[in-house]
């Protein structure tokens, strides 16, 4: 008896010392979705795939504007033919520098070139389809942030009910242990009066460890619900707890969601323009085939002085390459392109069925959450009644005390199958219209 009486002292002081008057810092659903739009890290790094797609994009517009570089060259030089050039292009030859002696062991000669280039592709049909398919992966990783923010949103909603959920399951089972504290003292009134024996106190002693044991993990429960609201909102919030400032709901909201799938879901659109990309990576592998326009021109300073400009000349021209044979380079790059398209057809295909697949499971998901919320409604209400006419009938000495303990236990266990029900409807409908965007 004593050892029983220490335990149900310990798990008392237990309960009161748990940290939960820490700080509670209040937070609604709409300051939460602004934050985690703002702050979360996995939007952050959506956002950094998009830029990173959207300087590839940019880097294709090689293919339109010029390639201009400029240059300065300094050189010293003994060698007959560098010699000879310099000379010819500083235009300070004579007459003497063409005698074969000083032709053949020229003196020491300096030149400096300062030389400015241009190279401005004309025709290069591999290169347009490479920028339609930068384009095109650009537009999937834009469409991809998106769908991310709609999924966090989602998350954000299930995290908030979760949280939700929790106060409200610990202020179930406070009353709970406040109702089986009340029993407890009836009961040892009832022993002390001789009129129940020491197993019914026994029972209803280990009754309330087991509400308080609860209570405990309850209020854990808050902590880590916080604490992963506080990872989606990149914050660092330490022993301190989130308290939603609006109530959970208790009732459901019956709503017709189109359940067909949609093309225009974010994410669709992405896996299709994914597909649109390696399409066109196919098309500018074969087009690597067909010979490539460029012009070119540069204009050049020569002296010998530093950054000297007494000689000056210009170069322009075009040129028409063709890669009529690269060793099958060319030929094995298109054979994989063209693998890599059919894939990715095949896994947009393969995507789109697993999607209505989901689709069609979480349509009847929500049937069965509707009728699970009405079923532990009834059930609520009947264990209500139940533990009412059993309490009146115990204090009247007409119920044994198990069975008063049973429908204590039945009463507020259906209490929290009922607020659960009531999430997972919620929570089920949100993921549907999630389905369907």
């Amino acid at each position: 008896m004593k050892k029983i009486n220490l335990i149900v002292l310990l798990g008392t002081i237990s309960i009161s010392a748990i940290s939960y008057s820490q700080e509670a810092l209040p937070i609604s659903k709409t300051e939460l979705l602004q934050k985690v739009s703002d702050k979360n890290l996995q939007i952050k790094i959506a956002d950094q795939d998009f830029k990173s797609a959207q300087a590839d994009y940019r880097q294709s517009n090689a293919i339109f504007l010029p390639n201009i570089s400029a240059s300065h060259t300094a050189i010293s030089t003994t060698n007959p033919l560098m010699a000879f050039g310099s000379k010819l292009n500083q235009e300070i030859l004579t007459a003497s520098d063409f005698d074969p002696n000083l032709l053949n062991n020229p003196n020491r000669t300096q030149n400096f070139a300062t030389k400015i280039e241009v190279l401005q592709p004309l025709i290069n049909v591999d290169g347009i389809y490479g920028r339609q398919a930068a384009k095109a992966k650009m537009n999937a990783f834009a469409l991809q942030t998106e769908r991310t923010k709609e999924y966090l949103e989602l998350e954000v909603n299930k995290s908030f009910m979760e949280l939700q959920l929790a106060y409200k399951a610990v202020a179930v089972l406070e009353k709970a242990n406040t109702t089986a504290d009340a029993n407890l003292k009836l009961i040892e009134n009832y022993f002390k009066q001789g009129i129940l024996q020491k197993t019914d106190l026994l029972s209803v002693q280990v009754r309330v460890n087991e509400v308080k044991n609860q209570l405990q993990y309850a209020k854990s429960n808050v902590q880590n619900a916080s604490d992963y609201l506080a990872f989606l909102l990149n914050e660092d919030i330490g022993d301190k707890v989130y308290k939603p400032t609006e109530e959970l709901e208790n009732t459901i909201t019956i709503e017709n969601i189109d359940t067909k799938l949609s093309e225009n879901r974010k994410d669709i659109q992405a896996m299709d323009k994914s597909t649109e990309a390696y399409q066109k990576m196919m098309l500018s592998s074969k087009m690597n085939f067909l010979p490539r326009l460029n012009a070119f021109g540069s204009y050049e300073l020569y002296d010998d002085k530093l950054f000297g400009t007494t000689a000056k000349g210009y170069v322009v021209g075009a040129q028409l390459s063709w890669n009529v044979f690269d060793g099958f380079k060319s030929i094995g790059k298109m054979e994989k392109a063209k693998a890599d398209f059919q894939k990715a057809q095949i896994e947009t295909q393969q995507y789109k069925a697993k999607s209505q697949l989901e689709l069609n499971k979480t349509n009847r998901q929500i049937k069965d959450a509707e009728n699970k919320v009405n079923l532990s409604k009834l059930d609520l209400e009947q264990s209500q009644e139940a533990y009412r006419i059993r309490s009146n009938r115990f204090t009247q000495g007409l119920e044994k005390t198990t069975d008063l303990l049973q429908a204590e236990t039945q009463m507020f266990k259906k209490e929290l199958e009922y607020l659960q029900s009531v999430f997972e409807y919620n929570f089920t409908q949100q993921y549907l219209q999630f389905l369907t965007k």
